[in-house]
């Protein structure tokens, strides 16, 4: 059963990172936006890298109390299943991703291809590039190459989210001991801020490297443990939630900038604080729910994280960037996207994810 409290953060950190995205091909501030609010709050549309570290802690816990949930204990992962799961679950939608992708990036469709970077890569250079995608190394591609496919490099989040899937069996199988796991959780946690500390002057390495992600997925999963053991109540959940989401405002306005060593790591704790809220056990929760289009965003995060990217660069090979784009169609424009977006996520959705997560599933029902 969804947890609709989960649902509404992970739509608000996927709108994050949409409303990043296209500010950063368009810009806001030449807009009617730009004349109603303050400059501090439309420069909070460039923190969308916050809205990915809110997905890591949510990824971290929901893996965990799964996990925790499906086999009782973390050292009693089934190791097959495990991977199983999380194959059905990414790989469909990201083949065709990648396929759309490298195919029009072939024929040298703008946005598409090698050409983003200093440096103009050849269609062969997809073999690296889609493979590095598909074999969890993506974002360490990126600290060699920097960036050089507009639509492959918004996947380096990707590599850091299946390495974590790829890590987490074996390590819990290795160390059995949950008193263990728990001290690797917190070497995660610690070595996030000092790995940034030497990077600051680089966002390839301080945003987008292993060891500066995995504080937040590491704290995710402290927090599905703890929610184990320690299930507030309804009213200890709703004032969590509260602070937590003030937290998280207050963190997303005051930027990365100036904040690159600890601000990720602030913003997951404050994003545990709300999954811890979230496990309360409130009688709203029992009601049948009511649709709320952010909750829908935050259900379909995954497709819309990866065809939002596709759908942004078809729209700038007919706009290419801010200086085409008019004051007046500006706000047009961001609402085509969200909406595009929205269709195509929600038809990856409901004929490839969907079907193909639930057939490669009962494979593995059937093998028992």
């Amino acid at each position: 059963m969804r947890n609709n409290h989960i649902d509404t953060l992970r739509g608000v950190a996927i709108l994050c990172v949409l409303v990043l995205h296209f500010t950063l091909a368009y810009g806001l501030k030449n807009s009617p936006l730009g004349d109603i609010l303050p400059t501090w709050l439309l420069r909070a549309a460039f923190q969308g890298n916050f809205g990915v570290t809110m997905f890591f802690t949510v990824s971290g816990y929901l893996i965990t109390s799964t996990s925790l949930r499906r086999w009782g204990s973390l050292s009693q992962i089934d190791i097959r299943t495990f991977y199983l799961y999380r194959f059905a679950r990414i790989m469909p939608c990201l083949l065709l991703a990648l396929a759309i992708i490298v195919v029009l990036g072939s024929f040298d469709v703008p946005f598409f291809s090698n050409s983003d970077g200093d440096v103009d890569r050849t269609a062969s250079y997809f073999f690296i590039a889609a493979g590095s995608v598909l074999t969890f190394w993506h974002n360490q591609l990126m600290q060699t190459a920097g960036y050089f496919n507009y639509c492959l490099n918004v996947y380096w989040s990707l590599s850091v989210e299946e390495m974590f899937y790829l890590l987490l069996p074996l390590s819990c199988l290795l160390l059995r001991r949950n008193w263990l796991i728990v001290l690797l959780c917190c070497v995660a946690i610690v070595a996030g801020p000092v790995y940034r500390s030497q990077h600051t002057d680089n966002e390839i390495y301080f945003m987008y490297g292993y060891l500066a992600c995995f504080d937040a997925i590491a704290i995710g999963c402290l927090t599905a443990i703890l929610a184990q053991r320690e299930v507030p109540n309804a009213r200890q959940g709703r004032v969590l939630r509260i602070a937590a989401g003030i937290a998280l405002a207050a963190l997303y306005l005051r930027g990365i900038e100036g904040h690159e060593v600890f601000g990720f790591t602030l913003v997951a704790l404050a994003s545990g604080v709300f999954l811890l809220g979230s496990s309360a056990q409130a009688p709203a929760a029992q009601r049948a729910p009511r649709w709320s289009l952010l909750r829908w965003f935050g259900q379909h995060s995954y497709e819309i994280y990866l065809f939002h990217i596709v759908v942004l660069a078809g729209m700038r090979t007919v706009v290419v960037d801010k200086t085409h784009l008019s004051y007046a169609a500006r706000l047009p424009w961001l609402l085509l996207f969200l909406c595009l977006t929205a269709l195509a996520a929600a038809l990856v959705a409901r004929y490839v994810s969907e079907p193909a997560n639930a057939a490669l599933r009962r494979t593995r029902r059937t093998s028992l």
